[in-house]
């Protein structure tokens, strides 16, 4: 007899037992019941003192007759007349000898009385089943169900040292590089990871190895995972997915001995690919002096670093791992042999939020006047993440206004709202405050126009989103990566025109231009102490250290005299100073567009780009700044 077949014979005694004490707590008098024969019954009620021996009456059933009588044998204490004991005494017998007496006449003739019981609708075995076996059937049910539950912690604590990396099914919708845009080359040096997977032995014949480990770094929401998911798909080949923060656990040695079990899957399942999200969560530098030698994470990674030395690539087992903090990671892990291939998932420049705008529109209907190559441009800094979401934004507004399709106007509202966030109107505002939002806006807006350095205006409202209570919106020509100094000059004008139009009109200054002056100062501040572009010449001030103990932290600490941060804070106010006159002379010369400008907002709220042209005429070409 096995384990379990014990184990089901225990509970079934257990069970036994407690119906059994149940029963006899439920009916305790069972076993006190005279079992009456026939013969004497009948003896008795014939008697002319029978009402005496049945005085509290009998019932009278189907098949039996039941009640309570006294003992004829000997006469009640202090009345010789009256014969039977004092106390009554419960029984029980059988009416078939009563199927044709007239019992209930007999009884009336010598005044005893009774009642008939009603005849039971339910069959004597579902009586039986009910109050026999169910009751035992459902205990041994809830005992296995313990059972159960009590092995099953047992099997998690066993498996506790398991990894979690979860299998993406192939129910699952799988993705190829047709659903990833706006990083080709990216693609292109995952390229022949999917050619390896799907024919390893073309690398093999001339003595090639495939990298072991793929690191794909970049900005959150670019892709990465999205990318991955992509090149198991274009392999045809089974996707484990685990985050780094799944092998790190408060016991000392459960990640690493999850890290074993995780290479083990990948060979058992081979060709596969194992994708480690979010690997600085495990990955990080060693060495900040925090938990020792014996910490967690850094037994963890020290497996981790043993595992991709052991494993060979010939298996089909290909490593890829998504970070957006290179930085911080231990550089054993970036050395080759392990992370030989190191991939940057940049955000999309603009021809790529073009592409990613197409791959997500397709799934929904969009509006003929919808200029995807628009909406890239007005979009500068966006990632995938923020596009898709942009997306569907667009398509639940116009879902919400019962369109049969989403036009420009729903996409622009989506920007602004991943951007700054809903309108706000509920928010009360007056008319003198929303009068000087409107003349704080135009002062922008008009800047940006004046101004040929800048990029043009995209869009100026006074539409309260966020805690901003308006925005002037550029629409960038080009991508930039590099800054010329006239066009940082520039964005510094016109972010201190909003200040500079509640000066002029209303010869007073508010609180609104607070993050204008942040971004001002910022600008003029890099361009002295990390650009070179001041009078103080072409050197950078303020030292980067990494702070290994805090986790290769970046701060910053002063490598220079107190004269040179007087002259550094001269220099910034110099050049703020000097922006700050060129913005006022710019919109005293322009006084009549800035009217023009703040009235249009003041009577629609939003002006768009073309309106905002059509309002002040062609942007100029010659520069105003230096």
């Amino acid at each position: 007899m096995n384990k379990n077949a014990k184990s089901m014979v225990v509970w079934f005694i257990m069970a036994s037992l407690v119906v059994y004490a149940m029963y006899h707590l439920i009916n305790p008098g069972k076993g006190k019941v005279y079992q009456l024969p026939t013969s004497e019954f009948h003896r008795y009620i014939q008697q002319e003192s029978s009402e005496n021996l049945f005085e509290e009456g009998i019932v009278i059933g189907k098949e039996w007759i039941k009640g309570k009588f006294r003992d004829p044998q000997q006469p009640i204490q202090g009345d010789p007349r009256r014969w039977g004991t004092s106390t009554f005494q419960e029984f029980r017998t059988s009416r078939d000898i009563y199927s044709e007496y007239p019992l209930e006449e007999k009884l009336l003739e010598r005044g005893i009385p009774y009642d008939i019981e009603p005849s039971s609708r339910v069959p004597q075995w579902i009586v039986i089943f009910g109050t026999t076996v169910l009751p035992i059937l459902l205990f041994l049910g809830i005992m296995i169900f313990i059972s159960r539950q009590m092995q099953g912690t047992g099997n998690r604590a066993l498996s506790f040292g398991k990894s979690r990396a979860r299998l993406h099914s192939e129910s699952q919708p799988q993705r190829t590089f047709a659903d990833v845009a706006g990083c080709d080359e990216a693609k292109e040096g995952l390229e022949e990871i999917i050619q390896f997977l799907q024919d390893p032995k073309k690398f093999q014949r001339l003595g090639g190895r495939i990298p072991k480990g793929v690191l794909l770094m970049g900005p959150t929401g670019t892709g990465k995972t999205l990318l991955a998911r992509a090149v198991a798909g274009e392999a045809n080949v089974p996707f484990y997915n685990i985050s780094g923060s799944d092998f790190v656990e408060m016991f000392v040695g459960v990640g690493a001995s999850r890290v074993r079990d995780l290479f083990e899957t990948g060979k058992k399942n081979s060709p596969c690919i194992i994708f480690i999200d979010e690997l600085d969560a495990v990955g990080r530098h060693r060495g900040a002096g925090i938990g020792g030698g014996h910490d967690e994470r850094e037994q963890t990674l020290n497996q981790l670093l043993v595992e991709m030395d052991g494993f060979d690539t010939s298996e089909g087992v290909i490593l890829i791992a998504a970070t957006n903090r290179p930085d911080v990671l231990d550089p054993a892990l970036l050395r080759p042999g392990r992370f030989d291939r190191q991939i940057v998932v940049d955000l999309p420049d603009v021809k790529g939020r073009e592409e990613i705008f197409k791959v997500h529109t397709k799934v929904i209907k969009v509006g003929e006047d919808a200029d995807l190559e628009v909406l890239a441009k007005a979009t500068p800094y966006f990632s995938g993440a923020d596009i898709a979401n942009m997306v569907n934004e667009a398509a639940l507004l116009a879902a919400k206004e019962d369109k049969d399709a989403v036009d420009m106007t729903y996409f622009d509202e989506a920007k602004d709202r991943v951007m700054m966030g809903p309108e706000r109107r509920s928010l009360v505002i007056s008319e003198d405050e929303k009068r000087i939002t409107a003349y704080h806006e135009a002062g922008h807006t008009l800047l940006r126009h004046v101004i040929p350095e800048n990029d043009p205006n995209y869009k100026a409202t006074i539409i309260p989103r966020g805690r901003s209570l308006g925005a002037s919106i550029p629409l960038p020509i080009q991508e930039r990566r590099n800054f010329s100094k006239k066009y940082l000059l520039a964005g510094i004008v016109t972010a201190l025109g909003g200040r500079v139009a509640e000066e002029l009109i209303f010869d007073e200054v508010t609180t609104g231009a607070q993050n204008d002056f942040e971004q001002a100062t910022e600008m003029a501040r890099k361009m002295v102490t990390k650009w070179g572009m001041s009078e103080l010449g072409p050197l950078s001030f303020g030292k980067r250290e990494e702070q290994v103990f805090l986790g290769k932290e970046i701060a910053h600490y002063q490598d220079y005299s107190e004269k040179t941060a007087m002259d550094i804070d001269e220099a910034v106010h110099r050049i703020i100073t000097d922006c700050y006159n060129k913005a006022r002379y710019l919109i005293e010369t322009h006084l009549d567009g800035l009217k023009k400008i703040a009235d249009g907002l003041l009577q629609r709220e939003t002006l768009i780009g073309d309106e905002i042209e059509g309002i002040l005429g062609p942007r100029p070409s010659i520069s105003v700044v230096s």
